[in-house]
């Protein structure tokens, strides 16, 4: 079984955006009894320290694959929630030799288009002084180094919501075992999940002799987007068989 890097992104496995380790709840304790995992915390978020340079999907991939030098991990398993899973889609894309199998929770989108309408509309309206007193700033303020740090982090986060994000074709040319997972009301809408998943050569007829292609969506029900990650059984019995490059039999 390859390792696997899991980071801290809203929800990184790469975790979500304002989420650090601890708040990715129990899903990283039990893919470690059978993984050895790597658990990461994106740029400003934990105990990462910030630095002055914007947070953009692309730098944080960077962050992971130059991770991955350090500790000599050559090819690994990836697997991000939200902001985190975004990253990782973006590891692939800039740093194919490094993604073995890719999970994405939350955050398979290759287009802004693919929001929800409401987040949309909320992302002009978004402020820091929004976050103040939220569970993010005081879950921040328990691991940062800097813990007045908060304000500048979200500024960050609010500019990352603009940065453009138009990935189709890049995603279209992905090669690799990619599992999308997301909530019937995540903020990215069950539409768009389904044309990433098509956009990856899924949704073939199966039964027909055709080997099915190594992608895999799922969709949980009754999840919003903060949900899907609290729960962590449904979430292991959907990502273990992918890691394990298992396929449920049919009778044909």
């Amino acid at each position: 079984m390859q390792p696997l890097p899991w980071t801290n992104f809203a929800p990184p496995f790469s975790h979500g955006a304002y989420m650090n380790i601890p708040s990715m709840g129990e899903i990283i304790p039990r893919l470690a009894e059978t993984h050895t995992v790597y658990a990461l915390e994106f740029q400003g978020h934990g105990r990462t320290t910030d630095i002055d340079r914007p947070i953009t999907y692309p730098n944080l991939a960077d962050d992971v694959a130059a991770f991955m030098d350090a500790v000599d991990l050559g090819r690994a398993d990836v697997l991000g929630y939200s902001m985190g899973g975004s990253a990782g889609v973006q590891l692939a894309i800039r740093h194919p030799e490094k993604v073995g199998r890719l999970a994405v929770i939350s955050g398979a989108s290759f287009s802004a288009s693919g929001f929800q309408p409401e987040f949309l509309e909320m992302i002009p309206m978004m402020s820091p002084e929004m976050f103040v007193g939220s569970p993010m700033e005081e879950a921040y303020r328990e691991l940062a180094a800097d813990p007045e740090g908060f304000p500048a982090l979200v500024e960050k986060l609010i500019a990352l919501e603009h940065e453009p994000l138009e990935w189709r074709d890049e995603v279209e040319a992905l090669d690799l075992p990619v599992l999308i997972v997301a909530g019937d009301s995540d903020v990215v809408t069950a539409e768009h999940s389904v044309e990433f998943f098509r956009l990856l050569g899924g949704g073939i007829m199966g039964d027909m002799g055709t080997p099915l292609p190594d992608v895999r969506l799922a969709i949980l029900p009754a999840s919003s987007h903060t949900s899907v990650i609290n729960q962590p059984d449904l979430l292991m019995a959907l990502i273990g068989p992918f890691l394990r490059d298992e396929t449920p039999a049919g009778f044909m």
